[in-house]
């Protein structure tokens, strides 16, 4: 659970800014957009691995760009 403390002399909008930072920092926004509608468990897979093609690819573009091969 997240717990944001008013500070001294902090005003309410800036405290409500620092919670939004620490919601969207934590991912719990995300996964509950995503756990909003039922996904089949195909679909799970098929993101799941599109998701590590993704990264692979981006692994790749970095390590060419350092010139790490």
């Amino acid at each position: 659970m997240l717990e944001v403390t008013l500070k001294d002399g902090e005003s309410v909008e800036s405290l409500v800014r620092r919670f939004n930072k620490k919601v969207i920092q934590s991912g719990v926004l995300a996964t509950a957009r995503k756990k909003k509608y039922f996904e089949k468990p195909m679909s799970k897979r098929d993101a799941r691995t599109a998701a590590i093609r993704k990264k692979n690819r981006k692994e790749i573009k970095t390590r060419e760009l350092m010139g790490i091969r």
